[in-house]
């Protein structure tokens, strides 16, 4: 049994383990050959994020979707490619909406550099991933072009807030499975369709995405108000600062809602006060961390995770299924 991956996982067959980690290396050349411009400065800001490296969980999954298929068809890495190009511009885009000092343990390119470099980075590696994505055929355009309004959607979505009488719950929810767990169901959804997989095989891993997606989200939701800034790679409790309601606060609202206990109305007033003070943001911090709300988001993880492992219930008993069903595991793990 060797480990591979992002998380930790563990692979039981040695050709899976080579065919992943080849694939993986690939799409790491693949990454910075599609960072690389003309202009030095661009490819600097291009490659700051991709040389930080990460948990190159997209890509991972590509991999192991392709395995119900043929592993090595000639789309396969390109299509992992694109999928992680795409991420990463968000990524760039996301720290100039939090104002991000920290990303991936490195100075998050508005910190280091302007709003304006991040922002036009973020669109130069969106470039990129369409001039890839082009030599995949329409297909692939149309399925990265429907992922990437759904991307956007959940962006709005989530800064216009629920309309009245909306569950913010579910409204959050809606949010998450545009924000992060589209562009993951496109993973799955590439691997597959790039190997030849079955419709239903195409079907099923699109699925098992979208939901390991919201439950991979829940798992940062927790971890940016669990973890310290060497775990997670950003800034502790930085959706809190910007006062960007995550599952723990939302889950805090509905039990003030349900108990209207004092000390929950207490803590619920102060993660509403002005966080951008250090002091009142450190204590938000500390209470939240102990408070039964990041219990009920940390079963809330679970619970989507579990979604996603049921999904796969379809497909055929194998070594390739049995590392997805783990990548399960590892979400939870991570917000354990």
């Amino acid at each position: 049994m060797t480990v591979v991956g992002p998380f930790g996982l563990s692979v039981r067959d040695q050709a899976l383990e080579a065919d992943v980690q080849a694939g993986l290396a690939a799409v790491e050349e693949g990454l910075l050959e599609a960072t690389k411009s003309e202009v030095p400065f661009i490819t600097e800001a291009a490659q700051h994020l991709v040389r930080a490296g990460g948990k190159r969980f997209r890509p991972l999954l590509v991999m192991l979707a392709a395995q119900f298929g043929d592993p090595y068809a000639p789309g396969i890495v390109p299509s992992a490619v694109v999928v992680e190009l795409t991420h990463l511009a968000t990524l760039y885009h996301d720290d100039v909406m939090d104002e991000a000092d920290v990303r991936r343990g490195v100075p998050s390119a508005n910190s280091r550099w302007d709003n304006s470099v991040a922002v036009l980075t973020g669109d130069f590696l969106f470039a990129r991933a369409s001039h890839i994505l082009a030599d995949l055929g329409p297909e692939a355009v149309r399925v990265q072009a429907e992922a990437f309004e759904r991307l956007v959607t959940g962006q709005i979505l989530e800064t216009a807030g629920p309309r009245d009488g909306r569950d913010p719950v579910d409204h959050y929810m809606d949010v998450l499975g545009g924000k992060t767990g589209s562009l993951i169901a496109v993973a799955g959804r590439f691997g597959a369709m790039m190997s030849g997989a079955d419709e239903t095989v195409v079907d099923v891993l699109t699925q098992y995405g979208e939901r390991l997606g919201v439950a991979f989200q829940l798992a940062d939701d927790v971890l940016d108000i669990a973890s310290d800034s060497h775990e997670s790679g950003k800034t502790p409790g930085t959706d809190l600062r910007e006062g960007i309601p995550t599952m723990p606060v939302l889950r805090l609202r509905e039990r003030v809602e349900r108990l209207g206990l004092a000390e929950d109305i207490a803590l619920a007033d102060l993660l509403a006060s002005d966080l951008t003070d250090d002091a009142r943001h450190a204590e938000a911090l500390a209470r939240l961390r102990v408070h039964p709300a990041l219990d009920q988001a940390r079963r809330d993880t679970v619970r989507y995770a579990e979604d996603a492992r049921a999904t796969l219930a379809p497909l055929p008993e194998c070594d390739a299924k049995a590392a997805l069903v783990e990548l399960c595991d590892a979400v939870v793990h991570r917000a354990g």
